[in-house]
């Protein structure tokens, strides 16, 4: 299969939205403003944190909010945690400030952010565990999830791939991200 043709391609992931279990956009809404503006999404690697912080960073624009999403890997935390910081000093009140990967900060790094972020209208962001801000939202992995998903991707439910979806999301420890590019050099063979 050639790749423009595989439902399992990446700009088919990128547009799917994140599927709540148990919240709602209004929910998030409401608990990330009753907690002053400040939260944090929190799971596991490949679980829709990623997503969600934007779908989220574009409900808050709708709102009358200036949105900064801003990205950190472990690879350059260091030198992105100062590219944060001073993003962060040019944000006022009535900006919100995204930070996916804030758990890839050094400790002194993130305090010094806390701090500048106190000046601004809000800071949201995403860790694998919690603490760092309060949890607004916990992400996980479920196989009513996963189906959902590829439903969507593949226009419609497949007993062949359903079948193997339990088996891929125990290999891949629950992360989804992963278990979709599973799929998608499956679906590359054919």
């Amino acid at each position: 299969m050639r790749a423009r043709d595989n439902p399992f391609r990446s700009d088919r992931i990128e547009q799917l939205a994140f599927r709540f279990s148990g919240d709602t956009w209004e929910t998030l809404l409401e608990r990330f403003l009753r907690l002053g503006r400040r939260g944090a999404i929190v799971g596991p690697e490949g679980t829709g944190k990623t997503t969600l912080l934007e779908q989220t960073a574009a409900r808050l624009t709708d709102l009358g909010y200036r949105t900064a999403l801003l990205r950190l890997t472990a690879d350059d935390a260091r030198q992105s945690a100062a590219r944060v910081r001073k993003h962060a000093a040019r944000l006022g009140r009535s900006d919100v400030l995204l930070l996916d990967g804030a758990d890839h900060m050094p400790r002194l790094s993130w305090l010094r952010l806390r701090q500048a972020a106190s000046r601004i209208g809000g800071l949201l962001i995403t860790s694998h565990r919690p603490g760092l801000l309060p949890t607004i939202i916990e992400t996980a992995a479920s196989l009513s999830v996963v189906r959902d998903i590829v439903a969507e991707l593949l226009g419609g439910s497949c007993a062949a791939v359903e079948s193997v979806l339990p088996e891929l999301l125990a290999r891949r420890g629950g992360n989804v991200r992963l278990v979709l590019r599973d799929l998608y050099d499956i679906y590359a063979r054919l």
